[in-house]
């Protein structure tokens, strides 16, 4: 299962750029809401909702990070932030950074779950644009109506 989605940081967003340091932030706080959520409701759901170890590598000159899964149901999920050179409305050149989510061929369906479900906790929590695994995007930020 070779499948790939992307967070667009547009100009729009909360912050214009990312590291890997913050996004491991986010998944820091992912796991602390949902160890909260499963306190409340007297069940270990932060184990089942986010099942991953984080693991860092800087391949290819571009950090990225792999989600790990010991359990039979989750494999991997690789993500990467990636720059590029695009122009703005005006002809103005700006970089833009996308946060790629790219399920390996181990992957499993599970994988695929839970990384839609990382792709729009992200997109929210930025206020992003979500190109999501079959196509569709996803806009979590306000847009102007022209």
């Amino acid at each position: 299962m070779n499948a790939y989605a992307s967070i667009k940081l547009v100009p729009a967003s909360k912050i214009d750029t990312i590291t890997t340091t913050e996004l491991r932030g986010y998944f820091q706080y992912y796991k602390d809401i949902t160890a909260k959520t499963g306190n409340q409701v007297d069940w270990a759901y932060s184990q089942a909702a986010f099942p991953y170890e984080i693991i860092d590598s800087n391949e290819k000159q571009e950090e990225q990070i792999t989600l790990y899964s010991e359990n039979e149901r989750y494999r991997a999920i690789l993500i990467s932030i990636q720059k590029e050179k695009i122009m703005d409305k005006d002809d103005t050149p700006r970089i833009q950074t996308n946060i790629c989510f790219t399920l390996p061929e181990v992957a499993t369906f599970g994988d695929k779950g839970k990384a839609n479900e990382y792709c729009k906790f992200l997109a929210k929590k930025l206020q992003a644009e979500l190109h999501l695994f079959n196509g569709r995007v996803m806009y979590y930020y306000k847009r102007k109506l022209q």
